[in-house]
């Protein structure tokens, strides 16, 4: 039907109704209700038209609509006397409806009937909850031009929410249109506060309640960017109280991001987008489906480091981010901190890596890359090479470090491949047909160690920012664990890597890692997966971060071998891939680096003659490791005395007996015969398997009640292949240190009961020992 005709007044209206909507002041100045036109005395049929004016403001809450099943009855105004009598209420009829509320108009979707055509928002004139005598119950009134239109529900909270989603959907279509094309500034201000108000005040319980608001207010700026500071400023102070419990959409992201680099002294930046970005690193849970949300957080940190003492700004609200405890209350805090902090590094090194990927490989300048109309034009690399001739450094294109990088590396190539078939490190160096990349021969160059990457003077400040903040994440026990592993990958771009002044900047952070006693912690500086290179080889002495002459890496392989890593596998990775700095350092009288020199030749690391003469040479080069060698030679002695002389071939130690017990008993006479061995119910630890990695003979091993671990437990898997019965009841040992039991495979018989043993690595024990016969499992997960 015609929701636009034309008639007399409007029956259903008298001096008891809400005010019209029509006559509602937009920006929500409320004046005094005005009775409406027309006789008050007209009648519906033959009920009288008595009517109650309904309170919506009980507090109750509601779901907007967007669609739902209702009934309908059109009312047209009268106009002759056959008109009234088919309007009576004897002869009016309800219509089942399943209407949509869209963005413009009230539509069904069967149109037929009274709902033929869709009742367009802008028509409606007045929206009122109604009830009058002998009247049908829950009914919303929508009066139009041509009538009156009755919605009748099937209670009162569902007619109460038809009303204020109409009611909602009608006054955002409005402003949709009134923002659409403002003319003066002074009421557009005055609409945005309105429109707030609104928003703040609806007794609607939905996100698109302030969502709706905001995408008005950002599609406003975006169409008009010639706006004053001022205007800026007014606007987001304005929109403030809807940001408090919301993340800003996506175009009022990028209006922020602008203000945050054109005022960042604005008393704005403090006040209002402090509770934003706060809410942002709480709740945000994936920066990839909000790349702008990222951008808005980065731009707001820059704007505090540009205030006056910034870096301190900048730590206050790392730490309010943090909270006063020891434990940071919101566990998305830290990956989106390091998320931005990521993202942020990256853009300083954006045009370095766009000259990369835009520059020709070494085999295309070779062959005379002929092919340059295709290619986009190379970036210039800001990196500086220092000119005899002229006081200032010069810039030197991608192309022209590439051919020098060839020439240059022939003679370190041939170098490489004469010392690098001895297992050494640094095998980098590139021959043939082999294609490096731009910063990979930048890296490993000697001949170009003066070219020095220079960033710009703003990438340069950001980069000191986002540094600050990683160091700083690095200072809080309880962020460590996962920034450590958040680090582990090495999630930064080559040429950061290639950037003095990031490794300097950075390296606190890898020493805040190496000094931590937990595990998971100092774990991570080890390379994430086998061939890929981690915090422990970058800043190993020949790495490209290392500037310390390998004082960091030293403390990183104390403290590596000081845990759990005191393994063959992991001594045999430092002979296989970082000699040369362990000899290096033990030339230089260190420590840690003497004792792992021993390791090796205890363990008969390497096998190579001359390597082992060159090892002991190191060791006799110093007081320290001639005295920890000459004390390895008297194991040694030893060792083969004890082998040559035989011994016992069952022993049992008396309960409550300790490590140094232990020692001082295998110390004492020949073992070398030794085949049973039981250290139930005494107070032994791992740190006793030191001396039972000694006894070659040794096939049962009884450590039932004892406070034998994991790290022990590997350590045995290592040395002690033979061994074919264990006992590890009611010990302390896990998954971590039961797995390393697969490479035992002459075990027949394994007993542990009352351990923290679990179904997934009973599986896996079973499937890899082969001579698994007589297991005991109870008490366990796998029981």
């Amino acid at each position: 039907m015609d929701f636009n005709g034309s008639g007399g007044g409007n029956e259903l209206h008298n001096n008891q109704f809400y005010q019209s909507e029509e006559n509602k002041p937009l920006l929500g100045e409320m004046s005094a209700p005005t009775a409406p036109e027309g006789n008050n005395n007209n009648k519906l049929g033959a009920g009288s038209c008595k009517r109650t004016l309904l309170n919506c403001s009980s507090g109750m809450r509601y779901k907007l609509l967007q669609e739902g099943d209702i009934q309908v009855c059109v009312v047209k105004h009268p106009r002759t006397f056959l008109s009234k009598i088919l309007t009576s209420k004897f002869l009016r009829r309800w219509e089942p409806h399943h209407l949509t509320l869209t963005e413009s108009s009230l539509a069904s979707a069967t149109p037929t009937g009274y709902m033929e055509s869709a009742l367009s928002y802008s028509t409606i004139e007045d929206l009122q909850l109604l009830a009058w005598d002998n009247a049908p119950k829950y009914c919303v009134q929508l009066s139009f031009p041509g009538g009156t239109v009755l919605l009748q529900a099937s209670n009162s909270y569902l007619r109460d929410q038809w009303f204020h989603s109409l009611q909602w959907k009608k006054k955002i279509y409005k402003y949709r249109k009134v923002l659409n094309n403002p003319s003066r500034w002074d009421v557009v201000l005055k609409e945005i506060r309105a429109l707030v108000d609104m928003a703040l005040t609806s007794p609607l319980q939905d996100e698109s309640i302030h969502q709706a608001p905001l995408h008005i207010i950002s599609t406003l700026l975006a169409e008009n960017t010639k706006l004053s500071s001022q205007d800026h400023e007014n606007i987001i102070v304005a929109i403030a109280p809807l940001l408090e419990n919301n993340h800003p959409p996506p175009d009022l992201c990028e209006f922020f991001c602008k203000h945050c680099r054109q005022r960042p002294r604005s008393m704005v930046v403090i006040e209002v987008f402090t509770p934003v970005v706060q809410r942002i690193l709480k709740h945000n849970m994936d920066f990839g489906k909000c790349p702008r949300l990222r951008l808005f957080t980065q731009e707001y940190i820059l704007a505090l480091n540009e205030l006056n003492a910034g870096m301190e700004v900048v730590k206050k609200f790392v730490h309010s981010m943090h909270g006063p405890t020891g434990q940071c209350p919101h566990p998305r805090v830290l990956p989106n901190l390091v998320a931005v902090c990521l993202a942020a590094i990256y853009s300083c090194y954006e045009e370095f890596i766009n000259s990369r990927d835009n520059s020709p490989s070494l085999k295309e300048i070779r062959n005379g890359c002929q092919q340059q109309n295709d290619r986009k034009p190379p970036m210039p690399l800001r990196l500086l090479r220092p000119d005899p001739a002229s006081p200032a450094p010069s810039v030197v294109n991608s192309s022209e470090i590439l051919v020098e990088l060839e020439r240059s590396n022939n003679s370190a190539n041939a170098r490489q491949k004469a010392a690098g078939r001895g297992g050494g490190a640094g095998g980098r160096g590139g021959g043939g047909d082999s294609v490096p990349s731009l910063i990979d021969c930048l890296l490993v160059s000697p001949a170009l160690s003066t070219l020095s990457i220079q960033l710009p003077a703003q990438a340069d400040r950001v980069l000191g920012c986002f540094a600050l903040i990683l160091k700083m994440l690095s200072d809080y026990d309880d962020w460590r664990p996962a920034l450590a592993s958040l680090l582990q990958p090495i999630p930064f771009p080559k040429e950061a890597l290639a950037h003095a002044k990031f490794t300097k900047e950075l390296k606190y952070v890898i020493q805040r890692f190496a000094e931590d006693p937990r595990q998971e912690v100092h774990s991570c500086l080890l390379s994430v997966r086998s061939g890929k290179d981690g915090w422990f080889q970058l800043y190993s002495p020949g790495g490209v971060a290392c500037d310390d002459d390998g004082e960091l890496f030293a403390s990183m392989v104390h403290i590596l071998m000081g845990s759990c890593y005191k393994t063959k596998k992991f001594l045999l990775s430092l002979a296989e891939n970082k000699l040369g700095p362990c000899m290096l350092l033990a030339l230089r009288g260190n420590q840690t680096m003497v004792e792992i020199l021993c390791l090796m030749l205890e363990y008969n690391i390497m096998e190579n003659k001359d390597t082992q003469l060159q090892i002991i040479s190191t060791l006799e080069s110093t007081q320290t490791g001639l005295r920890m060698y000459e004390q390895l030679c008297d194991r040694q002695r030893e060792l083969k005395e004890l082998q040559r002389k035989g011994g016992p071939t069952r022993l049992t130690l008396p309960s409550k007996s300790t490590d140094a017990d232990l020692a001082r008993l295998l110390s004492s006479g020949s073992f070398g015969n030794l085949e049973n061995l039981s250290l139930a119910f005494t107070n032994v630890t791992s740190a006793c398997a030191e001396q039972l990695i000694k006894l070659p003979s040794l096939k049962q091993l009884n450590l039932w009640s004892t406070q034998f671990g994991d790290s022990g437990l590997r350590l045995l898997s290592e040395h002690l292949a033979c061994l074919q019965v264990l006992n590890l009841c009611e010990t302390p040992v896990t998954d971590a240190g039961l797995l390393a039991l697969s490479s035992m495979k002459s075990l027949c018989s394994l007993n542990m009961n009352s351990t923290k043993l679990t179904v997934d690595t009973y599986e896996d024990l079973k499937a890899k020992l082969p001579n698994l016969k007589e297991v005991d499992v109870r008490y366990t997960e796998a029981w």
